[in-house]
């Protein structure tokens, strides 16, 4: 009879996880110290729209100091500011995320992610392979022409607070109000909500 199997202290299995490795998961979790609430708004219309909003959340997400917390569902929008016809539509998401960055920072990365896929600013309401644009932090409302908080014209734009809603029912854009009494104010014309499409949140 042969004896049973006893797993000893060499097998990986029965290992306690070592203190660092614990201490790193929570760090990754909660971002360190006192981290913001973030809301970043993307939008594609050039490429594969979908890889490359995926891609700009990964890129968040890989960024330290940052922790991706929430994702919407995909919305179709015909292009804002322009002739109908005239650009292809975009796709546009919301992402919600945990920062110890300051603003200034976290919009410096938003426009390192926007060049990582060839963003480029030639003309005001250009067609563009990646918009990432701070829509709101924490509850911090400021003026300054650098970064406006929150942003100056999320309040009028139901390609960000439809899919904002979505993922957030009782959202609220700081100084302005609801995110729900925003979306019944605004036309939902052009902006469709794409449920064949989904974003992975990153794991």
């Amino acid at each position: 009879m042969t004896a049973p199997f006893i797993k000893g202290p060499s097998d990986p299995t029965v290992q306690p996880v070592p203190v660092s490795v614990v201490e790193q998961v929570d760090a990754a979790d909660t971002t360190l110290h006192n981290p913001k609430r973030a809301v970043i708004s993307l939008g594609a219309n050039l490429g594969n729209r979908l890889e490359t909003l995926q891609g700009a959340i990964d890129a968040l997400e890989d960024t330290p100091g940052v922790r991706v917390k929430g994702v919407s569902p995909v919305y179709e929008t015909e292009p804002w500011g322009v002739e109908p016809g005239t650009q292809p539509a975009y796709f546009n998401a919301i992402v919600v995320l945990k920062t110890t960055l300051p603003p200034s920072s976290l919009l410096e990365r938003a426009h390192a992610v926007e060049e990582a896929f060839h963003r480029v600013r030639d003309e005001r309401w250009g067609a563009r392979t990646l918009d990432v644009d701070i829509v709101a932090y924490a509850d911090v409302v400021s003026d300054d022409p650098t970064l406006t908080l929150p942003h100056p014209r999320a309040h009028e734009r139901a390609f960000v607070l439809a899919p904002w809603h979505d993922l957030e029912p009782e959202a609220q854009l700081p100084g302005v109000g609801t995110v729900a009494d925003l979306l019944a104010g605004v036309t939902r014309d052009g902006v469709t909500p794409r449920k064949d499409l989904e974003l992975q949140l990153p794991e």
